[in-house]
Parts: C-alpha cells; structure tokens; sequence
C-alpha cells in the first residue's frame, strides 16, 4: 500500500489487480485507486467488464486446506470480488472496511479470514472455550444466516478439547433476542470459540457475566450502517470498549455514512477502506428490472394477486412498513389461496424461523415482510420484489430489491405507491435517478400491468382454496375460534349472566330430553317454575334519591 503521511492526503498511483464479479467470474483490468485521508487508506476498485479468465480459488489465496474444503463441498470455490479484495488484508490480521453493494459475498469475506486466524493460531492464543472471535449483526434473522455460513465453513475445523488431550469441532454460537437465556448461557459455559450476536442480548450477557469478552482476537461488524438506522451505535460503543485493545477488528457495510465512518475512525486501528465496485454501477442493481405503479390502497390486495400469477414468478418477498399490514396481508393472500409466510415484529422468534425456514425450503413462496427482516434474508432464488408501501427512504429502497438479482441473477422489483406518497416517492425517485417520478396510475384491471409482468389474461383475485397464514393458523380455524371466545370456553352455547348474578343458558342449550325448564329459570311464558322459589321481579333501577336514604339500599 502507499504510504504517505496523514496530512498528505490525496492519491497515490494506481494499479492494476484481478478481481471476479457477483458469478465468481474474473473480471479484465481493475483499477484500484489508494489513498490515505487522516489516517485511513481508501482503496477503490473499479470493476470492468467480466473476462474468460478463471477466478483464483481459496486455496490459491492461502486460506487453510479444511476450509476449502468444506466450501468446495457446497459449490463455492472461487471467489467474489469483494472476497479476494479483503482475504489478503484479513488473513495478514490487519484491520479493515469494507463496503460492497447487499449480496457481494460480504459475509465470506470476513468469515473465511476469521476462521481461519483463531484456527491456525499463529497470531492469536490457543482455543480454550473462550469466545475469541465476535461478530456483531443488527437483526436476530441476519444473525441466524451468518451462523449457518460459518458453521458451513468451519466444518472440519478442530480446537483443543478442554480434557487437554485430543481434539474437538470448533464451535460457533448464535445469540440473539427473542428465545431463553438459559440455552445461550449453557452453551457459553460449555465453550464457544466465535460468537455471532445482536447488540442488545450480546450486552446483557457480557453485564451479566455470561459472556467473556476480554479475550476476542477478532471483531467483525456486520451492516454497519443497518445498526446505525435501527439505534444500535451506543450498545455496540460499549461493547467495543469491553474487548481488548489490542484485536483485529473488519467493518462491513453496504454505505458509509458519517457517524459509521467516525466510529471506525475511533475503534479501528489504521484501517484500509475497501470498495468494490462495477465501472457502471449504480445505487441499483443492473440485473433488477424495476416497476413503479401508483396504486389506491384498497385495490393493492387484487394488484399484488395478479402479479404472484405472472408467468416465470418463483419465491416472491413483499415488503410493509408496519407489522399491522403485513400480518393482515399476510392473511389476505393466504385467504385467496397462496402460499404465504410472514416475518414481522408481532411475531414470536419461533413463528419468524419457521416462516424462514418454509420460504427456504420452499413449503411456501411468498413472504410478506417488514424492512427489519430486509437484511437478514439470503436466498438466491428469489424472482420477484413487492414493495407493497413505499420505503422510507432510498437506502431502504436499495435493501429491499436487493433481495433479488442476487448472485449474477436476473429479478423483478414492483413498486406501489399510494397517493399519499407520491412525494416520498419523488425524493427516492431524484436521489437514485430512475426516471420514475411520476408513476402511471394502476388498478388490478390495467392493461399495462398484465404486459409488463406477463401475467395472463384469464389471472383473478384467487387462486385456490384458503391456505395457512402467515401466522401459522387457517382462516377457518381463525373463524371458528369467535365463538369460542365470546363464551369463554372452547365449546358448549354462549353463557349469559341474570339479574340475579347466576349464570343462566341460552334457550338454545336446553337439553332436548327435557320438557321442562331448568330449576331457577324463567320458564318461556315467563312463569315460575312449580315447586321452586317465584322469580324475583325485574325493577327499573333508579337512582338514589338523598332524601329517603333507605332507598338506596333496596336495589
């Protein structure tokens, strides 16, 4: 790297390195400019068009044998090129930034040089069962999907066992809110090697002395600028004061804004910012084709059916700016028979894995969502993109169709605006430049909508009979469960409360062996039943009056 002092910034001479897109591919001459602004060396890396040349492998980067291995099992052998920026600094120990568009490779970028430093110990202290290795992400789903990579990763990986003879599997760790502490703190005292983990449960085990800190060798943070818009910067400053000084600590993130670049300014120790970048490149990603209808809120539902019916349509997420109207969306298209999972706040940690699970594996292909589940959710297959409301702004935007055109793919992003957002809309619409600031007006009936999706003329507002929600119930079952609750109990007729104070049975639960009325009740001409004390008659009750004072006390 150039070395220049602080107050010299400006660039230093650029050359020229390889580097691979989205597919792996090489890519022709990359230009990577340096430059070193108050102590932090940016290097950019400009990528060009895509070449013949095959991809260097992880192996020919120099990272370890069961690694590679394990990777190679699942299909990933060469590199992306925000990978083979970052693995020579990362696997060196040098502290870094680095900043790709959302599915770059950004998680094996800083997953395979962690691995690989606290594995090899050459530079770090022996396995003990002690968390040496931290990764803090902002979303309890994003932390689940780093967990699985990694333990995909290090699956022949060994560290000492704790009888100090033999080997055991390094063990990695998820901690996040939403399930018992009891499991997370079992596992830390049986030892863990790296711990992936939300800021707020991870600060609450460290203030509770559960979890270890004050030996991490390695610090990785993880959609940095997601932990900063979700209000997460003031744990993750204590956090960073709780481990040592002296570690490797890698920033990843999508965009850089101030308060993130000031934080690493603070926490990282002369770190290389690292941009990966296509020479043409946008805000957006090339490989989305993107859609922008105005549309009325109340025939949004009947718009969105049709499109889950265009021809090529696979797994389809949709996108809600509050829990209330994705839950009820969720329940409307599963009423209209698609099959529909959700992921939202109001949801148990549970109910939110399923609903992941069963979009992975393909039980069902649509999920509705809200924005914090935008960043948690890896899968590649995704076709389409339904911002049901319209972002907040253009980087929710950006995160949001960033779940399609994953991975060298091509995928299709719809947008709905309401009239009411018209100018939110404007501002995202002048800040990415999409020439889409005035969207054409669209009902389910359009003719156009049909052409630009391809969805076929004989689509309707149903598909088939009604399916499991999102929130894991039938509508039928939800139906059916009215009654239940207004009576109290889960079966026998609605019970109703006499004068009397008793509880009394609707005419409609009289058992129909029986002639006459049962003992104490009205009989249904209104006349006392023989044998038992006369009813007590029903008095219009009036207020007290203060001068007879007797009165008040008759009712």
């Amino acid at each position: 790297m150039c070395a220049r002092p602080a107050r010299e910034a400006g660039p230093c001479a650029a050359r020229t390195i390889r580097a691979r897109d989205e597919k792996g591919t090489a890519l022709s001459t990359t230009d990577v400019t340096t430059e070193e602004v108050d102590g932090m060396a940016t290097t950019t890396a400009v990528v060009d068009a895509p070449s013949s040349d095959s991809s260097p492998s992880f192996a020919e980067l120099g990272v370890r044998p069961e690694i590679v291995t394990a990777l190679a099992e699942r299909g990933i052998t060469h590199t992306f090129a925000i990978q083979e920026l970052t693995l020579p600094l990362a696997l060196a120990g040098s502290d870094l930034i680095g900043q790709a568009r959302t599915g770059m490779g950004k998680t094996y970028g800083f997953g395979v040089p962690l691995l690989h430093r606290i594995a090899t110990g050459e530079a770090t202290r022996t396995l003990d069962g002690t968390p040496r290795a931290l990764i803090i992400v902002p979303t309890r789903e994003l932390c689940v999907q780093v967990t699985q990579d990694l333990k995909i990763a290090a699956t022949g990986l060994t560290a000492p066992a704790a009888s100090g003879s033999g080997t055991r599997p390094l063990k990695v760790l998820a901690i996040y809110g939403g399930t018992p502490y009891e499991q997370q703190t079992e596992a830390l005292e049986k030892g863990v090697d790296v711990v992936v983990g939300t800021p707020g449960r991870l600060l609450d085990l460290a203030n509770q002395s559960k979890l270890v800190l004050g030996k991490v060798e390695a610090l990785v943070l993880d959609e940095a600028d997601e932990m900063l818009d979700l209000g997460f910067l003031p744990d993750i400053e204590k956090l960073l004061r709780m481990v040592p000084e002296k570690r490797q600590t890698m920033l990843f993130s999508a965009t850089m804004p101030g308060p993130i670049i000031t934080l690493a300014r603070t926490f990282l120790t002369k770190p290389t910012h690292i941009r990966a970048e296509a020479a043409d490149s946008g805000a957006t990603h090339e490989n989305t084709t993107q859609y922008v209808y105005r549309a009325h809120s109340l025939d949004k539902p009947e718009v969105v059916s049709r499109i889950l019916q265009a021809e090529g349509r696979g797994a389809t997420m949709i996108f809600c700016r509050t829990k209330r109207t994705a839950q009820k969306l969720a329940d409307d298209l599963a009423e209209r028979g698609f099959r529909v999972g959700a992921i939202h706040g109001d949801l148990g940690q549970g109910a939110r894995e399923k609903s992941l699970k069963a979009f992975r594996s393909g039980d069902v292909d649509v999920l509705v969502a809200t924005d914090v589940a935008a960043r948690g959710i890896d899968v590649d297959d995704v076709t389409h993109v339904i911002n049901y409301q319209c972002p907040e702004d253009e980087k929710t935007y950006v995160h949001r169709i960033g779940r399609t055109g994953r991975a060298g793919r091509t995928g299709v992003a719809v947008t709905l605006v309401d009239w009411d957002d018209l100018p939110r809309w404007g501002l995202i619409d002048k800040a990415l430049g999409l020439g889409s600031g005035e969207p054409a007006e669209t009902y389910s009936t359009s003719p156009h909508l049909r052409s630009d999706l391809g969805i076929p003329e004989s689509a309707g507002g149903r598909v088939g009979a009604p399916t499991g929600t999102g929130s894991g119930r039938r509508p039928a079952d939800r139906d059916s469960r009215g009654p239940a609750r207004e009576s109290g109990t889960g079966s026998g007729p609605r019970r109703r409360r006499t004068r009397t104070g008793a509880s009394g049975a609707d005419e409609a639960s009289t058992p129909a062996t029986s002639g006459d009325p049962a003992p104490g009740t009205d009989s249904a001409d209104g006349s006392a039943t023989p044998g038992d004390a006369p009813p007590r008659r029903r008095r219009r009750r009036r207020r007290p009056s203060s001068s007879s004072p007797d009165q008040a006390g008759q009712d």
